[in-house]
């Protein structure tokens, strides 16, 4: 099979750039998105990225990525606190989910803290701003080596 990424940009991260760039910066989705395939490129990933507002959307992308895809990086935005169902699907499937938030969860509202989908995952990296996502794809990379 060959190297494929699969990103899945949660709800409202399409409005990237101009929602709350104090917290979330100023780049917005298309430019994530091209910075994403770049570095991707660059380790050698084909690489598809979506984005939903929508939970079962997202439930789907994550079990059409088993036996596609070789890892799949996932910002959950809001629904990283409150989806038992993106959480499960996450468990369902063999293949590695790497949660990747822009700003820093922890030193967030106390209802921000908690992720119910990060137990499941490979990993997490947050805080980083859209870097986050590029630590994601060397994440990734190294995941696929091992």
């Amino acid at each position: 099979m060959e190297k494929s990424l699969l990103v899945i940009h949660g709800p409202n991260l399409n409005l990237l750039g101009s929602r709350e760039p104090e917290i979330y910066g100023a780049a917005t989705m298309a430019e994530i998105n091209a910075r994403i395939t770049e570095r991707a490129a660059a380790a050698g990933f084909q690489v598809d990225c979506r984005q939903s507002n929508h939970e079962g959307e997202i439930v789907d992308l994550l079990q059409r990525a088993a036996g596609s895809r070789t890892a799949v990086i996932l910002n959950p935005a809001a629904y990283t606190h409150t989806s038992i169902a993106i959480r499960d699907a996450i468990a369902a499937i063999e293949v590695p989910v790497i949660e990747v938030h822009l700003s820093q969860i922890s030193g967030r509202e106390a209802f921000r803290q908690q992720s119910l989908t990060a137990p499941v995952c490979a990993g997490m990296i947050s805080g980083f701003g859209w870097r986050s996502y590029l630590l994601a794809v060397e994440a990734a990379a190294m995941l696929a080596r091992s």
